[in-house]
């Protein structure tokens, strides 16, 4: 007699199959371009395929069904996109097929197609070398989640500084359930902490088989980015040690790319440096027009990814595009259309870069405001209060307080002075001079500073 159970398993195992043979064909090539990638896909990142079914159906229809085309889940009336009155007259000139339908899953393809330009015209290094095409994400929030679905197992080990963006906690430890290993961020010589980074990424990698890495310049807190030569030490670590046999995950988050405000720091992503030194090695760059190109609710993000495969490097990308494009389809289908249509004619538009280096301009002039007000004349007399992390570039600047706990001094300037900071930790105030204008800069530094005084003289 036969078992039932073994019944339903074989119903079930045949009801999977297309899905099973759609992630198996994908697995194929991306392990024929470069065993190492397809190793470090996490358990669902091997299962993951993008969808033909409705989705392959629809599309062959728009080209070929003239006469009716009854596949789309959308609503038409007299041959174009429902919609009511008030919500098209808030569109302007981007007319309901470009904002009201769904986007692909991988994202528009002009989108992608321009972004991808922008990264080799941001980018020098990348002058020659091979990568994907960008996936369309909700935000970089969203291609930091898609990351760790694709690549990451619970228990996985991701190498951040000590100061970092708090979410990442919440969407790599909490949701994911990863292992967040720190290292500290800055030296005793004011730069970021080669020697912390080196030994942390060491430690794992004599442990572990497969690391990730993420690096996040401008960075968030602190507004800092590496230096040229700081930047080479990164990259020379993280190759030796792929070279030594562990798999590395270098993830950039390049949320804050452009805002450099000084000479001598890096001009571009590390992922131009990264995306081709060893096989062992895949860059993940998770960028935007949400800081970019101030467009922050708009939610447009993207994945590119960049390493060394064999044979055909466009199907190796296309696979692992396809992967992540699934993944996006299993989670919020696409990212918003209306979005990506306003940033594609944004960034196509005559006066895109002369409006670009405009917004540049306004918060270059903050951060040099900042500078000479921290380390001016009145730099001795704040220096009994506080240090200032280094900085350089982004949207943030920290103190370190000396003599008060930096919540008590927060809810304080908040309720005397009405000025708004975040705490971190005991002692760690973040600025967030994106938002400050020029002429309060002064004044924003006097008020902490007599904050901090009402504090010491309350304790007495």
């Amino acid at each position: 007699m036969v078992d039932p159970r073994a019944n339903k398993l074989l119903a079930d195992l045949k009801k999977n199959l297309p899905a099973i043979n759609l992630a198996s064909e994908l697995n194929q090539i991306i392990e024929s371009g470069n065993k190492n990638v397809y190793d470090m896909l996490s358990d669902v990142g091997q299962k993951l395929f993008f969808p033909k079914g409705i989705l392959s159906q629809s599309a062959e229809a728009k080209q070929k069904a003239h006469r009716l085309n009854a596949t789309i889940g959308i609503a038409k009336e007299g041959g174009e996109t429902m919609c009511f009155s008030s919500v098209a007259d808030s569109m302007g000139p981007i007319s309901p097929n470009e904002s009201l339908t769904y986007a692909p899953s991988f994202g528009l393809p002009d989108l992608r197609r321009v972004w991808r330009e922008s990264l080799f015209q941001k980018n020098p290094s990348l002058e020659g070398k091979t990568i994907g095409m960008p996936v369309v994400t909700c935000g970089i929030t969203h291609a930091i989640s898609i990351f760790a679905e694709v690549w990451l197992n619970p228990g996985d080990v991701v190498i951040v500084p000590e100061m970092m963006w708090g979410n990442y906690n919440m969407i790599l430890g909490v949701r994911k359930n990863v292992r967040l290993s720190h290292y500290e961020l800055f030296s005793e010589n004011r730069g970021f902490n080669v020697d912390a980074f080196a030994k942390k990424v060491r430690e794992e990698a004599a442990t572990q088989k497969k690391i990730s890495v993420l690096l996040n310049f401008p960075q968030n807190p602190s507004g800092y980015t590496l230096t040229e030569s700081e930047g080479q030490e990164v990259v020379r670590i993280l190759s030796d040690v792929a070279s030594a046999g562990t798999q590395v995950l270098a993830v950039l988050d390049d949320a804050y790319f452009g805002l450099f405000y000084e000479d001598h720091i890096m001009k571009e992503s590390l992922f131009a440096r990264l995306c081709d030194v060893h096989p062992n090695l895949l860059a993940i760059k998770l960028d935007g027009a949400t800081k970019e190109n101030y467009v922050w609710g708009l939610r447009v993000g993207f994945i590119t990814y960049g390493c060394p495969a064999d044979g055909d490097q466009n199907a190796f990308y296309e696979a692992i595009e396809k992967k992540t494009a699934g993944c996006v389809r299993g989670n919020i289908s696409n990212a918003s259309h209306l979005g990506q249509s306003v940033v594609l004619r944004s960034m196509q538009s005559d006066s895109y870069v002369a409006e670009k280096q405009e917004k540049f301009g306004i918060l270059l002039k903050r951060f040099l405001k900042m500078k000479t007000v921290l380390f001016g004349k009145k730099g001795k007399t704040y220096a009994k209060a506080w240090d200032v992390y280094p900085f350089n570039s982004g949207y943030f600047m920290c103190l370190k307080l000396k003599t008060v706990d930096a919540e008590t001094l927060r809810v304080h300037l908040l309720d005397k002075y009405g000025v708004g900071l975040i705490s971190m930790g005991k002692t760690d105030l973040r600025i967030a001079f994106s938002c400050i204008e020029e002429t309060d800069v002064p004044e924003l530094f006097d008020i902490i500073f007599s904050g901090v005084a009402d504090l010491k003289n309350s304790s007495k």
